[in-house]
């Protein structure tokens, strides 16, 4: 039986952080039952016991807490902040058992009080997702707006359906599903920002400007002839079609590592996320062939664009990261690793 309060049943996530910030802490109730078992399911990934996973779950609850009425967390993605609090608590813990090496820098988690509400967005390094941080499709996540992650985290990683995620967000869920699909564009619109920042070629960025089109086969015949032919000797911009052509793959193996870590593919599978599961099995198995996969979606033609070369490329850079730490470290990986996300319009 529900114990949440009847007057905050009906409020999005953001409501109910902006009535915690405002020292209505009853409202964190109703984020704690929505929460929790998803808490749960990556606490059982960390801990040795029911016993410890509980523990985990009640200081993670805990800790986002004191974070929101110190005026600080998130305003609207809560789930994957818990989930992020809660591996930096598992962390704290394995620190303490003396199973991992500390660098002198990671001396701010052992905080106490505000400062460790600070620690929280402290970054530092997980050998399981090393480098995943600076790939593209993260750097394109880190500059949405956060309702666009939040949506994105529910619909597209977590694999929930609209219905489930509308309560979360205070819409229906038709206006989840069209929250979802402009969460989309605009991540697809991130990944050329970042492309074109990082390129001076004017080919290359006459070429990305158009690659959004290209993918929805939106382009005229002969503008779609001149940019499949620079895809046919551009290594970069073909990699970046392939990534354009399946944005909710490169999320699954790549977002979702960075905030589970290397409880990522057992998280995914518990929440019902298969295709996000899927896509982590399949960075282990693109591993273990000796990484010949890495460099699918460069070296493929560009007739062979798509979903497949893409999820090959990034499954590979997956498990490239996953199976050289041998799984023996799972250390969190806090959003401000991230790079800070650009200003804009608040979307609908």
């Amino acid at each position: 039986m529900s114990t949440v309060s009847a007057d905050f049943a009906g409020k999005s996530d953001a409501e109910l952080i902006n009535a915690v910030r405002s020292g209505t802490l009853a409202a964190y109730g109703t984020l704690y039952e929505r929460h929790v078992a998803s808490a749960h399911n990556l606490a059982r990934q960390l801990a040795r016991s029911q016993a410890e996973a509980d523990d985990l779950v009640s200081e993670a609850f805990t800790k986002v807490m004191d974070t929101l009425r110190a005026g600080k967390g998130p305003d609207s993605a809560f789930r994957a902040y818990l989930l992020t609090a809660l591996r930096h608590t598992a962390y704290d813990r394995t620190r303490k058992d003396k199973r991992v090496d500390l660098s002198d820098d990671m001396s701010t988690l052992t905080a106490t009080g505000s400062a460790a509400t600070d620690a929280l967005t402290v970054p530092f390094s997980d050998t399981a997702v090393a480098g995943l941080e600076r790939s593209m499709a993260a750097r394109a996540f880190a500059r949405l707006p956060e309702r666009w992650q939040a949506v994105l985290w529910h619909t597209e990683i977590e694999q929930q359906t609209p219905a489930e995620v509308a309560p979360l967000l205070g819409l229906t869920p038709n206006g989840v599903s069209a929250l979802a699909y402009r969460a989309r564009e605009g991540l697809r619109q991130a990944y050329l920002q970042v492309h074109l920042a990082e390129t001076s070629s004017q080919r290359c960025r006459a070429t990305a400007d158009r690659l959004g089109a290209w993918t929805r086969n939106g382009l005229a015949k002969r503008e779609r002839t001149q940019v499949e032919a620079h895809l046919d000797e551009c290594d970069r911009c073909r990699a970046l079609a392939a990534e354009l052509s399946d944005v909710n793959g490169a999320l699954r193996a790549v977002v979702a590592p960075i905030v589970l870590g290397g409880a990522a593919l057992g998280y995914l599978a518990l929440t019902g996320g298969k295709a996000a599961a899927a896509t982590a099995a399949a960075a282990a198995a693109a591993g273990a062939s000796g990484g010949a996969a890495a460099t699918a979606a460069t070296a493929a033609p560009r007739q062979l664009l798509g979903v497949a070369a893409s999820s090959m490329a990034i499954a590979a850079m997956v498990a490239t990261a996953l199976v050289a730490s041998g799984g023996a470290q799972d250390i969190p990986v806090s959003a401000a690793q991230l790079p800070p996300v650009q200003t804009s319009p608040t979307p609908v």
